[in-house]
């Protein structure tokens, strides 16, 4: 798998991944994940969530994710837009939610979508953003 120099604000770290949208949606996950109480939340609606999500990444994240193979500060870097990769995290959060809960779990999402821990984590750098 290649390495992927990831940044995104304060975002900076390196992630082994199958493509550059990968590479952000896991550096964005690290980020994201002081966030997933909002899914244990029974009294949030989805679309609270939703707002949540985006509203913390409008305040703390720029507005896309820059991905390169070659390093950080790169002008050349693959831009993905950080309003898509947030989605695609809040998708598979609720997807995960829904799926303990159709178990008969606590609807606690426990791993998050790039917790790759045991083989595609180079560094694990990013920031937590404040609840």
């Amino acid at each position: 798998m290649p390495k992927y120099y990831v940044q995104c604000g304060p975002v900076r770290s390196i992630h082994l991944a199958g493509s550059p949208q990968h590479a952000a949606l896991v550096a964005l996950d690290r980020t994201l994940q002081t966030h997933g109480w909002i899914y244990d939340d029974a009294g949030l609606t989805e679309r609270d969530r939703h707002a949540h999500l985006m509203l913390e990444a409008l305040l703390h994240l720029d507005p896309s994710v820059g991905v390169s193979e070659r390093g950080f500060d790169r002008h050349d870097a693959t831009e993905i837009g950080t309003p898509e990769t947030v989605e695609l995290w809040h998708a598979l959060m609720e997807g995960a939610s829904r799926l303990f809960q159709a178990a008969g779990l606590p609807p606690r999402v426990l791993v998050a979508a790039g917790d790759t821990s045991r083989d595609d984590r180079v560094t694990r750098s990013a920031p937590r953003l404040p609840r």
